[in-house]
């Protein structure tokens, strides 16, 4: 009895958890489309309706046909009384033809518009998360459930609400015929098709548990079929020949899926077909009984017309209820899914300061007792480093991989937010300003920078997103980053298409990509400037000539650089030596040699390379 009632417990917590979404998903699909889904509403209305008129009008023909052949009317006087019913039987399918093809474009544009709105809602709620959550497997999964099949499930929602509410209507109207004909008809139809419901809703909370567990392997399977078929990747898949090994993982994992479908798909469709039998013969019973009837003259022959489409209207009408319910419980499962995601909390910046108006044209840094680590990891990644940079300092880091250099810079981009300890700027407290502004202050080249499939001015200009289409700026970064020869290189300049994705893309080399980059980060109009091995890919003497005008480029501004070249290091004001998480050295080149340490080390075996 005990695990009885925690079965049924916990089946009212799935159904009222899945339920409460149907709301929110009718909210939103309105606001995709109100016009759309107010076409919906209207044809359920009339459709609803259209059933019992159609039987009604059936009823009055045959009537009218048997009256007159009993009254030996003339054909015309039959006709007479005949053709106003068929009239109106015509206007009325005419109609109900009409409503389903309005309907079927209604639900085009609607699942267009609601799609369209879901990936938006995905999309901007990624954009206000932090950057944490990107390095988390279990987020990627929430988010792979959440747009998998939400957009579908969501024009299924408000169909099966509409469908829900055309269905009751519509089991109304026939509900009256029905009672007044015999109440047992009623009762015997309804009652036999509970178990069939019953079971569809077992199978809708099987097939939803299924899914959600394998959404790691649903991620795979997108990531192999990327790894076999993107630029950046087939190049090492076919010199190391790994195709064939890695489309049998993709194809393992979808034989897997398919199978797990369906066993499940087989065992639905035995039960349902076991008790759909029951409400089939349930139907014929009642079919015998009104024929029997009208066999005995009880009623006539308009009569038994009319009863037998009520019998099958008000089944038909009272399982199509039935299903809507299981179909809403299993979409309202799914949709959980994707109010899940887009109800992971978020910053609480209702107590942040004010935003300024303008950015400083001078900003300095302040690190105090800095704590970091990842999440799933119990190593600190950065540990109790305290640090100030002057403004319009030219600061260093170096250190093997590994050491905490990029998480170092991404605390300092507020990217990240420290676990214990302040990072300051200009002694304002980064974790007390709003982070929009916090980006304005930063001009940020990451070893991994993006290379945009877009124009080349594009890929300059998303560095000042304010400034992104003004050549003369865009230019002039280009000629900072030592890249202006690419507008005369490229045949249609700053509209020439990078890469090769797209029609009449042109693929540049590593190093002329590193130097867009490079001229995104000069883009930006911003106090403080950070570079993360910002020459990697450029040859000795680019590199040369880029860091040659390197201090009159970011004069007046703070400039942070990583690079493992110290002829580059060397030039700053200040270096850092980062060491598993912790700066354990920090002065001038000449200091730091003097020092005799790990940066004197460094430096000492990178210059016998050279010897």
């Amino acid at each position: 009895m005990k695990s009885f009632l925690e079965k049924l417990r916990a089946r009212l917590v799935d159904a009222q958890k899945s339920f409460g979404n149907v709301p929110g998903t009718i909210r939103l699909v309105w606001q995709a489309d109100r016009r759309s889904t107010a076409i919906l509403g209207s044809i359920t209305i009339v459709s609803a309706l259209l059933p019992v008129a159609q039987a009604y009008i059936a009823k009055l023909i045959i009537d009218s046909v048997l009256a007159a052949i009993e009254n030996h009317l003339t054909v015309d006087a039959a006709a007479q009384i005949i053709w106003p019913y068929l009239g109106i039987e015509f206007v009325l399918f005419a109609l109900g033809s009409f409503l389903s093809l309005l309907r079927r474009l209604a639900e085009q544009v609607l699942e267009q518009r609601a799609g369209h709105r879901i990936t938006e809602e995905i999309i901007q709620k990624a954009l206000r998360l932090p950057l944490p959550y990107f390095e988390d497997s279990q987020f990627y999964d929430g988010m792979q459930k959440a747009r998998r099949e939400a957009e579908y499930k969501a024009l299924a929602i408000i169909n099966g609400v509409f469908s829900f509410a055309q269905n009751l209507m519509t089991l109304f109207s026939f509900l009256f015929i029905l009672v007044a004909m015999n109440p047992w008809i009623a009762i015997v139809l309804f009652s036999a098709t509970i178990p069939s419901f019953a079971v569809q809703t077992r199978y809708s909370k099987l097939k939803f548990r299924l899914q959600s567990w394998r959404a790691p392997e649903a991620r795979m399977m997108n990531y192999l079929e990327q790894v076999l078929t993107l630029d950046s990747t087939v190049k090492e898949v076919k010199l190391f020949r790994l195709g064939d090994e890695l489309l049998a993982r993709f194809k393992g994992l979808f034989n897997k899926i398919f199978n797990e479908d369906m066993q499940l798909a087989r065992k639905r469709l035995g039960l349902s077909f076991v008790w759909g039998l029951l409400s089939t013969i349930s139907f014929y019973a009642c079919y015998a009984w009104i024929i029997y009837l009208a066999v005995l003259r009880r009623i006539t022959l308009g009569d038994m017309t009319l009863y037998l489409a009520a019998v099958r209207q008000a089944q038909g009408s009272f399982q199509g209820l039935l299903d809507n319910v299981s179909r809403l419980y299993e979409n309202g499962l799914f949709m959980d899914n994707l109010f899940s995601f887009l109800g992971i909390p978020e910053a609480n910046v209702n107590n942040l300061s004010q935003i300024q108006e303008g950015v400083p044209e001078r900003a300095g840094i302040r690190l105090e007792g800095v704590y970091f680590k990842y999440a799933n990891s119990d190593n600190w990644a950065v540990e109790d480093v305290s640090l100030e940079i002057q403004p319009g300092e030219k600061f260093a880091l170096v250190g093997e991989n590994g050491s905490g250099k990029t998480t170092l810079i991404k605390l300092l981009a507020g990217l990240y937010s420290p676990v214990r300890g302040t990072v300051s700027l200009n002694d304002r407290n980064i974790s007390e300003m709003d982070p929009a502004e916090v980006y304005r202050w930063i001009g940020v080249i990451f070893q991994d920078y993006v290379r945009y499939q877009l124009t080349l001015g594009e890929n300059v200009g998303f560095g000042s997103i304010e400034n992104w289409q003004e050549d003369t700026r865009i230019r002039q970064a280009l000629q900072n980053a030592g890249a202006d020869d690419l507008t005369t290189l490229l045949s249609q300049g700053l509209a020439s298409t990078l890469g090769h994705q797209f029609k009449g893309g042109r693929e540049l080399s590593g190093g002329q990509w590193q130097k867009i980059a490079l001229a995104r980060a000069f883009m930006r109009d911003a106090p403080i400037l950070i570079l993360d091995e910002p020459t990697s890919a450029l040859d000795a003497e680019r590199e040369y000539e880029i860091f040659k005008r390197f201090k009159a480029l970011t004069e007046g501004k703070t400039a942070i650089l990583i690079s493992h070249r110290f002829s580059t290091v060397r030039m700053a004001d200040r270096i850092g030596v980062m060491e598993k998480g912790r700066l354990i050295e920090l002065g001038t080149h000449e200091e730091l040699v003097r020092l005799g340490g790990r940066y004197a080390n460094l430096f000492e075996m990178q210059a016998e390379g050279y010897r």
